[in-house]
C-alpha cells in the first residue's frame, strides 16, 4: 500500500521548525520491468520553513550512486570489442602502470614503495579489488603529507586521483577510486569525455535530462537543488552543510563520484537495467554475477565491519557479501526485505539504490546529508523497504 510508504516519508522528513532526527526532504521511487509502483517526496529542499517542497525532480549530488552508471557504460564497450574485462588497463591508461604498491611507513615515517608489475584489469577497477582507496583513508593522508602532496580525490582532478595501491592488484578488496580509472579507460578508446559518452548512449536514449557532472552547466535545476545538510555528531541534530567536493578548475569528469541527478532520472537508469535495455542478457547476467574470490570477500566484508557498516547499512554486519561489476550483491536472502543476488550501493551523501532481479523490482531514495552512514537515513531506508516488501509487493 502507498499510504504506508507515505507515512514513512513523511516520518522521517521536517515539517515546519522539527528537524531533529529528520532530514530536510527524500525522495523515493520504486519500479518493476513494466511501471513504477511507488513514486514520492516529502519535505524541504532547504532549512526554511518556505522553501520549495522537495520531489521527484529535486536535484541532488548522488556521489557514487555515478559507479553504477560508468560501469554500465564500460560494459557496452566491453560488449564491442573495444576493452576487455580482463585486459590490462595500463596499457590504456598508462597513469596506472605509475602506481606503486604503498607497504607502510619506516622509522622516519617515510613511505616504503614499490614498483607494480601486475596487470590491472578493467576488471579489477570495476570490483574495487586492484587495491586503490580514498584520500580519508589515514594511510593516504600520511603517504600525501610525507610527499608534500595538497590534492585529493575530492579536488576531481586526474593529479588528485593518482595515489599508491595498497596492494598487489587482485590480491584483496579495498573501496576507492578504481571506476574514476575505468571511466579514463572508457574516454582513452573512446576519444571523448566520460560526460559526452554518457549523453549520447544512457542519458540521452533514456530521456534522463536532469541528470550530469556539472551543475552549474545545468542552468535549468538550480531552483530545485537540494540544500546539504550535516547530520550532528548527537545523531540527530541537523545543520547547514556545503558540498564534500572542492573541485579544481582542471577537474576531469569523475566516473566513480561526480553525477548530480534526480530520483525520477535515476529511476529511468534502474528501470533500463531491469530490462536489459543498455546491454544484452549476457552481459547484465556477468554484471549481476558474485565476482570476488574467497579471499577478496572475506577483506569486503572485514572493511565493511571495520567501518562501521557504511558501505552496507542495509544489512547486519554479518551478511555475506560479494561484489558485482556495478555494486554489492548479498548473497543470503534478507528477512522481510530483498532477495538473495540483489545489487546495491549508496552515496557519500546517503541516497541508495538496490535492484532485485528475483523479485523483479528495483528502488531509488535520494536525500542530501552528510556524513556518510547518517543514522536517520538508515532507518529511514530500512523502513522503506521492509513497507515496499510487506505492503506494496503484496498489493500490486
Amino acid at each position: 500500500m502507498a499510504a504506508a510508504l507515505d507515512a514513512v516519508l513523511a516520518k522521517y522528513t521536517a515539517s515546519g521548525e522539527d528537524i531533529n532526527d529528520k532530514l530536510l526532504g527524500a525522495s523515493f521511487i520504486v519500479i518493476n520491468k513494466d511501471e513504477t509502483l511507488y513514486s514520492n517526496a516529502a519535505g524541504r529542499i532547504d532549512f526554511p520553513t518556505e522553501a520549495r517542497p522537495w520531489d521527484l525532480n529535486t536535484f541532488t549530488y548522488v556521489a557514487s550512486l555515478t559507479k553504477a552508471i560508468t560501469s554500465t557504460a564500460v560494459m557496452q564497450l566491453v560488449e564491442q570489442g573495444k576493452l576487455r574485462l580482463d585486459g590490462d588497463m595500463r596499457k590504456i591508461v598508462p597513469e596506472l602502470g605509475d602506481m606503486q604498491i604503498l607497504h607502510g611507513f619506516d622509522e622516519d615515517e617515510k613511505p616504503i614503495l614499490e614498483d607494480n608489475t601486475t596487470p590491472i584489469t578493467l576488471r579489477m577497477l570495476l570490483t574495487h579489488t586492484v587495491g586503490l582507496g580514498y584520500d580519508l583513508m589515514p594511510d593516504l593522508q600520511k603517504w600525501s603529507k610525507s610527499i608534500g602532496r595538497t590534492v585529493t580525490n575530492l579536488s576531481g582532478t586526474l593529479e588528485g586521483f593518482k595515489t599508491p595501491l595498497f596492494f598487489v592488484p587482485g590480491e584483496g578488496w579495498y573501496y576507492g577510486t578504481a571506476t574514476d580509472w575505468a571511466g579514463q579507460a572508457l574516454e582513452r578508446v573512446t576519444g571523448t569525455s566520460l560526460s559526452a559518452y554518457l549523453a549520447e548512449h544512457i542519458f540521452g536514449p533514456l530521456g534522463m535530462k536532469d541528470t550530469g557532472f556539472w551543475p552549474d552547466k545545468m542552468s535549468h535545476v538550480a531552483e530545485r537543488t537540494a540544500a546539504f545538510q550535516i547530520r550532528g555528531s548527537d545523531g540527530s541534530s541537523l545543520s547547514p552543510g556545503s558540498s564534500p567536493r572542492n573541485v579544481g578548475p582542471n577537474a576531469i569528469d569523475s566516473g566513480g563520484a561526480g553525477l548530480w541527478t534526480t530520483a525520477k532520472d535515476y529511476s529511468i537508469f534502474l528501470s533500463a537495467l531491469l530490462n536489459n535495455t543498455l546491454v544484452k542478457q549476457e552481459t547484465a547476467d556477468e554484471m549481476f554475477r558474485p565476482q570476488l574470490d574467497e579471499r577478496q570477500a572475506r577483506q569486503f566484508e572485514k572493511l565493511t565491519a571495520e567501518w562501521g557498516g557504511s558501505l552496507a547499512v542495509e544489512f547486519e554486519l554479518d551478511m555475506e557479501l560479494n561484489h558485482g561489476l556495478i555494486g554489492c550483491i548479498n548473497m543470503r536472502d534478507v528477512p522481510g526485505k530483498r532477495k538473495k543476488g540483489s545489487l546495491q550501493w549508496s552515496g557519500m551523501c546517503n541516497s541508495h539504490w538496490w535492484l532485485d532481479r528475483e523479485t523483479g523490482v528495483a528502488g531509488v531514495l535520494l536525500v542530501q546529508s552528510q556524513p556518510h552512514a547518517d543514522p536517520v537515513v538508515t532507518r529511514l531506508y530500512d523502513d522503506l523497504e521492509r513497507a515496499v516488501y510487506g505492503e506494496l509487493l503484496k498489493t500490486s
